[in-house]
C-alpha cells in the first residue's frame, strides 16, 4: 500500500496571507493605473477642446479685422470724394470702427485665455483627485500589510510558546 495521499496539499496560513496581500496589491496597482489613464485622457480632451476654441477665436478675429479693414477702406474712399465736412465725419466713423474692432479682438483673446485657464484648472483638479485616491489606496494596503505582519508575528509567538 502506498503512503501517498490522494488529497491535494493544503496551503499553510502564511501562504494564504501572502496570496491575499499580493491580490490586494495587484488590484490597487491596476486601479491606480486606470485612474492615471483616465486623467491623461481627460487632460488630452481638454487640451484638444482649448485648441479648437483657439482656432475659432482666431477665425473670428481675422474676420473682424477683414470687416474693419473693408469698412475703413470704404469710408476712406467716400471721404476722399466728398466734401471736407463729410471727410471729417468719415474719419470719425473709421476711428470708431477701429476702436470697436480692437475691443472685439481683446474680448476674443480674453475668452480664449479664460477657456485655457479653465481647462488647465480642471486638469489639475483631476490629477490631484487621482493622486489622492492612489495615496489612499496605498495607505490602505500598507495598513493591511502591517496588520497581516502583526498577525503573522503573533502566530509565530503563539507557535513558539507551545
Amino acid at each position: 500500500m502506498s503512503t501517498n495521499t490522494t488529497k491535494p496539499e493544503e496551503k499553510g496560513f502564511f501562504e494564504k496571507v501572502k496570496e491575499t496581500i499580493e491580490e490586494i496589491w495587484d488590484g490597487t496597482k491596476e486601479k491606480a493605473e486606470d485612474l492615471k489613464d483616465a486623467a491623461e485622457h481627460t487632460y488630452d480632451n481638454l487640451k484638444n477642446k482649448v485648441t479648437s476654441e483657439k482656432a475659432v477665436v482666431k477665425k473670428k478675429t481675422a474676420t473682424a479685422k477683414k470687416i474693419v479693414a473693408n469698412k475703413t477702406a470704404a469710408t476712406e474712399s467716400k471721404a476722399k470724394t466728398g466734401a471736407s465736412g463729410v471727410k471729417a465725419k468719415a474719419e470719425t466713423k473709421a476711428k470708431a470702427i477701429s476702436a470697436k474692432a480692437k475691443d472685439e479682438t481683446l474680448k476674443a483673446k480674453k475668452a480664449a485665455a479664460d477657456v485655457k485657464a479653465k481647462a488647465v484648472e480642471k486638469a489639475k483638479a483631476i490629477t490631484a483627485k487621482a493622486k489622492a485616491e492612489t495615496a489612499g489606496a496605498k495607505k490602505a494596503i500598507a495598513a493591511k500589510a502591517t496588520k497581516a505582519k502583526s498577525a503573522v508575528t503573533a502566530k509565530k509567538k503563539a507557535v513558539t510558546a507551545h
